[in-house]
């Protein structure tokens, strides 16, 4: 079971804003940018759930 959970919101701006919180409430990743629907927010969310297995760990 997932000890994390997605959180869709409204930022001061008016705009959707996703998060991913930890169980523990510390935030381990946010959309970094606001989206004019949520339904675009959701979309965001789906697009790292399809994309984020097959990302590489970069050392710079």
């Amino acid at each position: 079971m997932s000890k994390a959970h997605f959180e869709v919101y409204v930022d001061a701006h008016g705009e959707y804003r996703w998060r991913l919180v930890h169980d523990n409430g510390n935030i381990l990743a946010d959309s970094g940018e606001g989206y004019a629907s949520k339904q675009k927010a959701k979309q965001g969310i789906e697009s790292l759930k399809q994309n984020v297995p097959e990302a590489a760990v970069i050392e710079k």
